[in-house]
């Protein structure tokens, strides 16, 4: 399975120079072979070559491999799109390979510049360790600028764990006032980020309303913020479940929120419709099945549909054994309990009884 890492590197003041005057010049020659290719309508990474590649490397002074790979950025830019000019910023991503990057062991990028190579430390978690030692980098890597700090995004082939579920599936339902819930009754709450969230939005609004030029700056930086907060706790909660899932021997059981959003648009209050699609489930399940395909734990998706409403002790179904959002009872036994529990075990069981569930 490939995983992308995001490398931090902690270039000295003479090294970061250098490399913003190198991704500078590179992105420069990218518009240039840009005007070119557009001009002749010609988008054929070989064809391009043909027509620049001198001319590239005597006007920017760029390696020979560095000149290819601007080529190839030129070149990859105009697959979805031939009917307009593309123009690369300044501060676009430098792509390199194997020829012009490489590596001295987890603590030094070696990477090729206009004032030729050098070794820049690099900031490595011991996730990113345990992932990019002994597997394979496959292909491109890109040199970003973001924040005023430069990243590697590397590309590596993880091997994936063997599927193990012998223990059966831990169900996870998914939800607003609660973010995860799964069977054995953990919850992952969602009562601080509802709180930010709340708070996020109060302030878009007014940000909104005043529409000034600070105010959008203001916007588009705070709406970065508030994805990486989302990212950041999507990547806890999913690592939780995934380590739970291994440690118990289960495979995970999650719901099939696909077109949730056009399904409940008629049942949802208006006034609560953004808080109902602001936070990316898609995101979360996309973290749990690539934390769980590399742990060797099964994902199973199970479709959502009165998983909280069936009584998980007789079986009955009724939109009134749910008088509350919160609260379980059903009106055939009496069985009582929170409605988020009652689902995940209804999840669990659901992936229990699907055919071949394991091999999915």
């Amino acid at each position: 399975m490939l995983c992308t890492l995001k490398i931090k590197l902690m270039p000295t003041l003479e090294q970061f120079h250098a490399l913003l005057e190198t991704m500078k010049r590179f992105n420069q020659a990218c518009n240039y072979i840009s005007e070119i290719a557009f001009r002749s309508r010609t988008f054929s990474k070989t064809k391009i070559q043909r027509l620049c590649y001198y001319d590239v490397r005597e006007k920017f002074g760029l390696s020979a491999q560095m000149t290819v790979r601007a080529i190839g950025k030129v070149s990859e830019s105009y697959r979805l799109d031939k009917k307009t000019l593309h123009n690369f910023k300044e501060t676009g991503a430098i792509v390199y390979d194997e020829r012009i990057l490489s590596f001295k062991g987890v603590e030094y990028a070696s990477i090729l510049t206009l004032q030729g190579r050098m070794e820049i430390p690099m900031v490595i978690s011991r996730y990113h360790q345990g992932l990019l030692c002994g597997n394979r980098v496959r292909g491109q890597a890109d040199l970003v600028l973001q924040n005023g700090i430069f990243y590697l995004l590397l590309v590596v082939d993880v091997p994936e764990g063997q599927p193990n579920s012998e223990n059966g599936f831990i169900g996870v339902d998914l939800g607003i006032i609660n973010i995860a819930v799964d069977s054995t009754g953990e919850v992952f709450s969602g009562s601080k980020v509802n709180g930010l969230r709340r708070r996020h939005a109060k302030l878009r609004a007014k940000l909104q309303k005043k529409g000034t030029k600070s105010a959008k700056r203001l916007l588009k930086k705070r709406s970065k913020k508030e994805k990486l907060f989302a990212r950041d706790v999507n990547h806890c909660i999913s690592k939780k479940i995934v380590e739970k899932a291994k440690a118990l021997g289960c495979g995970i059981a999650l719901e099939d929120l696909k077109g949730i959003r056009q399904r409940t648009e008629k049942t949802v209050k208006k006034q609560q419709r953004r808080q109902h699609s602001s936070w990316s489930f898609y995101q979360l399940r996309k973290f749990i099945e690539y934390k769980a395909a590399i742990a060797g734990v099964p994902v199973v998706l199970v479709h959502p549909k009165n998983t909280s409403r069936t009584c998980p002790v007789c079986g009955h179904v009724a939109k009134e054994n749910r008088p509350s959002r919160d609260q379980f009872c059903c009106r055939a036994c009496g069985y009582a309990a929170p409605a988020d529990n009652v689902a995940a075990e209804n999840i669990r069981r659901a992936a229990v009884n699907q055919p071949n569930a394991a091999a999915n």
